[in-house]
């Protein structure tokens, strides 16, 4: 990035006259996660992406929010913690910083804040442009609201959306209920994969796992990784795994931790499969489980793009999953590259399971189908989403 103190020349007739060169304004990034979400490994992923950029980046933080900030932030990357606690109040802090900044572009990662950063932007007369991210669809999250809820968000989102610059989502499914709800112009729509596949993912892939399970080559182990909770419809799967285990031998492990842990194992023993269902917590690293798995299921209600697919197609690992809205069914190509399944329906999630056992896809052929969700290629369709091509 060029410094304050660099000069730049002018040719006026005879003379050469110096003058600074003005800084360039900063790139903001404003988010706040859990810490272990989907949103977490997509900052995870495009902080050292956006390290190798020449310009300064401003990560702006909520206290007692994610995303971690990582060790090794590269040095283009500066962090201002914004002083509050929570999303409902980073309106007067946000706009102090837009007022003092004047960022190029903000780009932000949940309604809330997404709202936040439009009217921010409209009282302080930066003319920072701002860009939303949404990563999943909007009906969807409308589901798990009462009316009165669902309505007021979709009327808020259609009062400030439309003013936004650009708008990302991780997948077309998304970004169609984007435009339908909150009226965002078709034009100013990025479909941009979620950054799934850094530098590390391969190492990580490699690690030694000792789970005793993987060791059993007549007993494939089927894996599912997500939180414990409704929405990833884990019951489902124990069920079409039932189905499978009555059929042939296997094994069944699901990676996560949430509120229905004890109901699935519950499940689990009523079905009689109790002892081939391991579900171990928490994995901070999944990928070496989807390398040794020898089929990955996801059995959603919903998703955005579903970066566990991508996770496992990159470890050359077959998938089953629901046709949920509204990544998935982009992901695995419309079927081509890994059977969808009706939501919820564990007679034909059971089939489905059965038949790609019995012949699995080739792993180079699964691999490359998702080449494009590397964390480098992403961050650079990112930066245009953002206006920023000349950072490429």
């Amino acid at each position: 990035m060029a410094s304050d103190d660099k000069l730049r020349t002018h040719a006026t007739g005879p003379h050469h006259l110096m003058e600074p060169r003005l800084p360039r304004p900063p790139i903001a990034l404003l988010f706040a996660t859990s810490g272990h979400s989907g949103v977490d490994r997509v900052v995870a992923n495009l902080l050292p992406e956006f390290g190798q950029v020449d310009r300064e980046f401003h990560l702006l933080v909520i206290r007692g929010h994610g995303p971690a900030i990582p060790a090794d932030l590269p040095d283009n990357i500066r962090v201002i913690r914004l002083p509050v606690g929570t999303k409902k109040l980073v309106l007067p802090p946000l706009l102090w910083y837009l007022f003092r900044h004047r960022p190029e572009a903000l780009l932000t990662a949940n309604h809330q804040l997404n709202r936040a950063a439009l009217l921010a932007r409209r009282l302080s007369g930066a003319p920072t442009r701002i860009i939303i991210r949404m990563g999943m669809s909007v009906t969807a999250m409308g589901e798990d609201m009462s009316p009165r809820a669902r309505d007021a968000l979709f009327a808020s989102m259609r009062r400030w959306y439309p003013a936004a610059d650009a708008a990302i989502t991780p997948s077309q499914g998304v970004g169609d209920d984007l435009i339908r709800i909150a009226g965002v112009p078709t034009e100013r729509l990025h479909v941009v994969r979620n950054p799934i596949l850094n530098s590390r993912f391969h190492a990580l892939a490699e690690e030694p796992l000792e789970h005793p399970w993987y060791r059993d080559a007549d007993r494939p182990v089927i894996l599912g990784v997500g939180s414990l909770e409704p929405r990833k419809d884990f019951a489902t799967l124990i069920g079409a795994f039932a189905l499978v285990r009555a059929q042939r031998p296997a094994r069944l492990v699901i990676l996560g931790k949430g509120r229905e842990r004890e109901s699935l194992l519950a499940l689990a023993q009523s079905l009689g499969v109790a002892e081939d269902v391991d579900l171990p917590g928490y994995e901070p690293n999944p990928y070496r489980h989807m390398r040794q798995a020898s089929l990955f299921v996801l059995a959603s209600r919903r998703e955005g793009a579903s970066a566990v697919i991508v996770e496992a197609l990159a470890c050359g690992t077959p998938v089953v999953s629901t046709d949920c809205p509204s990544g998935p069914a982009e992901t695995l190509q419309q079927g081509r590259i890994g059977k969808l399944v009706p939501v919820g329906d564990h007679e034909a999630m059971a089939a489905a399971m059965l038949a790609t056992l019995h012949a699995p896809s080739d792993g180079a052929f699964l691999r490359a189908a998702v080449a494009d969700d590397r964390a480098d290629v992403v961050a650079q369709r990112y930066l245009a989403a953002m206006g920023l091509n000349e950072c490429m």
